[in-house]
């Protein structure tokens, strides 16, 4: 048998839908062709899930091992806010932190994307700290609990809109240096976000100084996963407003340069366009990104 060919680009894939069931999500990636996906492990907009039953847990390691699709990462609720000041809120976000985590270990999934958290006035020093304190508060118990946890959280860089932590990569070192567990704790590197919050990934020049400050002050082997996302709004903005690839500000070139840097070739890239009625959109996008290879 001749040797495989070495992969020449990173593996692609989406945010894929589980409507119906988690298992549904490798449908929908052997239709886009997927290489690697995202999915919700539980309702994205309640803090509570429905309970994952063993077999359906079962079922999703036996699809996903039947499938094309490589790496797979989970997406946390967007209700987590991992710096609140309100008592009941970071209660509640630490409570669910850590059950999405159980559902992604007994999924065998190996990292889990999260939003760093809004100080909402307190400052981002003593919000970066309360986010380094909640990671703790999940993390000591779990690996207690489940010592042989292999998912990694992942800290999702930010546009900066109003007062959401994480729009520096310094603000995303500061956090996982502030907490007792660096080692399970890497990122998630949004270009939308970036071009928002003023790395100017869309120029070449910009593209390699912010890739560069990504290998000195987080490692590239702590990046998880990448989001390729155009953006609506202009550079700087500080305002997330995900648009199709090459249908925004960014333009369709500059994602050539993640496409094509070896350095990234183990990192899985990922569209939250919007999926579009019948996968439209994200085939839209994952042909364009294909073609530009």
């Amino acid at each position: 048998m001749p040797p495989r060919r070495r992969r020449q680009h990173p593996p692609l894939g989406a945010h894929l839908s589980v409507a119906g069931g988690l298992v549904k999500a490798f449908a929908h990636g052997a239709e886009l062709e997927c290489e690697a996906a995202q999915i919700f492990v539980k309702n994205a907009s309640r803090w509570q899930g429905r309970t994952l039953a063993d077999e359906e847990a079962a079922a999703f390691r036996a699809a996903h091992a039947a499938s094309r699709v490589g790496p797979v990462v989970a997406h946390a609720s967007y209700l987590i806010n991992l710096a609140a000041s309100d008592s009941l809120v970071l209660a509640r976000s630490r409570a669910a932190l850590a059950d999405e985590l159980r559902r992604c270990a007994r999924l065998g999934i190996g990292g889990l994307v999260v939003h760093p958290g809004a100080h909402l006035g307190c400052g981002a020093a003593a919000g970066v700290a309360r986010v380094a304190a909640s990671l703790d508060a999940v993390l000591g118990p779990l690996l207690a609990e489940l010592p042989e946890l292999a998912t990694r959280v992942l800290l999702e860089n930010t546009a900066g809109q109003g007062s959401c932590l994480g729009c520096t990569l310094d603000e995303l070192a500061a956090i996982r240096r502030g907490t007792a567990h660096p080692e399970r704790v890497g990122f998630c590197l949004d270009t939308c976000h970036a071009f928002a919050a003023g790395y100017a990934v869309h120029e070449a020049r910009g593209y390699g100084e912010f890739v560069a400050e990504v290998e000195e002050v987080l490692g590239l082997a702590a990046v998880g996963c990448f989001h390729l996302n155009d953006s609506v709004r202009p550079f700087g903005s500080r305002r997330d407003r995900h648009a199709h690839i090459g249908e925004g500000e960014i333009g369709l070139e500059p994602f050539a340069r993640f496409l094509h840097d070896r350095r990234l070739f183990a990192i899985p890239m990922l569209l939250e366009t919007e999926p579009g009625l019948g996968l439209e959109g994200h085939r839209r996008d994952l042909e364009k990104l294909r073609g530009l290879l």
